[in-house]
């Protein structure tokens, strides 16, 4: 006979949203880092150029914060990462979904200098 595993209760977390062109995905994690709860647009049933429409990534959030709230979760801090449509449209359905924003933070990873670029090629001209 299996163990029965304790429900974890989680009031507070972070929330991450992961934007990119083509798709959203929003999950909750504890203060440690480990992810209790996910979504994405693909998950919910999108696919195709439907997955990056805002209205995708809406419903990915409120999926994810649905099953977020089965673990008590009352309060996060959101995270956003990366520049896709659906990013606004996610944290806004975290919101009424009734789960209390403490901050917001975005942690799109931006280079400061950039890769090397390539070797100019000189190019003879015949005389």
């Amino acid at each position: 006979m299996a163990k029965k595993t304790k429900k974890r209760v989680i009031v507070s977390g972070v929330a991450h949203i992961h934007s990119t062109h083509q798709n959203t995905i929003v999950s909750f994690a504890d203060e440690q880092g480990n992810v209790f709860a996910w979504s994405s647009s693909g998950a919910i049933g999108y696919k195709g150029t439907k997955k990056k429409t805002p209205y995708a990534a809406g419903l990915a959030a409120a999926a994810a914060a649905e099953e977020a709230k089965k673990f008590g979760l009352k309060e996060v801090d959101v995270k956003l990462k990366g520049i896709g449509p659906g990013k606004d449209a996610a944290r806004k359905q975290i919101e009424v979904s009734g789960i209390i924003i403490k901050g917001i933070e975005d942690v799109t990873p931006i280079p400061h200098n950039g890769t090397r670029p390539p070797k100019k090629i000189l190019k003879r001209r015949k005389a």
